[in-house]
């Protein structure tokens, strides 16, 4: 009781107790220029991504020699179509072990404007790799991915629906977790990074992440009666945070380790860094200003 009574008088529940609705602005505006930012994009881009080789098609090469990629992507970028390059470093030594280089043009003329270029034969399995995509497989998958994660939120979205049984803290939850996405999906095209198929993959996981604390914070403040709405919502937040750090300390410790040698890897942890920061904000903001609101008028009935 004598905690309940210092939540409710403490200078952040009296604070939280004026503003909460005022709040919910932050995540509101954001939420606007995000949509406005990826209506712009789909505009110019007729789509809702930057593709990389394995989504648009094309060919990827694995050099296991020393090469200076400024230099050849400065040398190449005119010759080559949407050249990509990016270094493989030893995680101990940081020494260059092997530079990636993608790009849209076919594997022959690749391979010929490379040879030319480094001055010796890449010979496939011995001193490079090649892989090569082609575009109507590479346009099948992209839309199997996005198939894949509409059907995720949509079933995400039902059995929300079928927990709650009501609609406003359902509403909540779902707004919450698309506000994540949206979020993050701005940000990374902001950051001009070019999506993989591993990239989409992580906005599948970030899913899973969103609604987490979501359900937990509104199963507390629905579902259980002990003490007032700031208290439980309190209560929630402590639980919700420190899984939410957990999950992102371990992300940004992955990161750090795979960052020097697995490009798949590192996107997906930098998908999930940038998420869990949104999640943050949209479920101890956004969710919790709807649900509050939400309690405090139906008790006012």
């Amino acid at each position: 009781m004598e905690q309940e009574e210092n939540i409710e008088q403490s200078k952040f529940g009296r604070f939280h107790n004026k503003n909460y609705k005022l709040l919910l602005l932050i995540p509101i505006l954001l939420l606007l220029f995000s949509l406005i930012y990826m209506g712009i994009f789909y505009y110019k881009n007729q789509d809702f991504i930057y593709k990389d080789v394995s989504l648009t098609g094309g060919t990827s090469v694995t050099i296991y020699e020393k090469v200076d990629i400024f230099d050849l992507e400065l040398a190449l970028s005119e010759k080559l179509e949407e050249i990509n390059t990016r270094e493989i470093y030893d995680l101990i030594s940081k020494e260059q072990k092997a530079v990636i280089v993608e790009t849209k043009t076919n594997g022959d003329k690749t391979k010929e404007i490379l040879e030319e270029y480094l001055g010796y034969e890449l010979i496939n399995g011995k001193n490079s790799s090649f892989e090569i995509t082609g575009s109507a497989l590479s346009e099948s998958f992209y839309k199997q991915l996005l198939i894949a994660i509409l059907f995720a939120f949509i079933f995400m979205a039902i059995v929300v629906f079928i927990i709650f049984r009501t609609f406003i803290p359902s509403a909540a939850v779902i707004i919450s977790a698309f506000a994540d996405i949206l979020m993050t999906l701005t940000l990374v095209n902001i950051l001009g990074m070019k999506m993989s198929s591993a990239g989409i993959v992580a906005f599948l996981m970030l899913i899973g992440y969103s609604v987490d604390t979501d359900i937990l914070l509104t199963t507390r403040i629905l579902k259980r009666h002990e003490g007032s709405l700031n208290e439980r919502i309190f209560k929630a937040f402590k639980t919700g945070v420190t899984m939410t750090l957990t999950s992102l300390l371990a992300v940004i410790f992955a990161l750090i380790v795979v960052k020097s040698f697995s490009a798949i890897l590192s996107q997906i942890f930098i998908i999930l860094v940038i998420g869990l920061g949104f999640d943050l904000l949209n479920t101890w903001i956004t969710n919790v200003s709807i649900l509050k609101w939400y309690v405090k008028k139906k008790n006012e009935n």
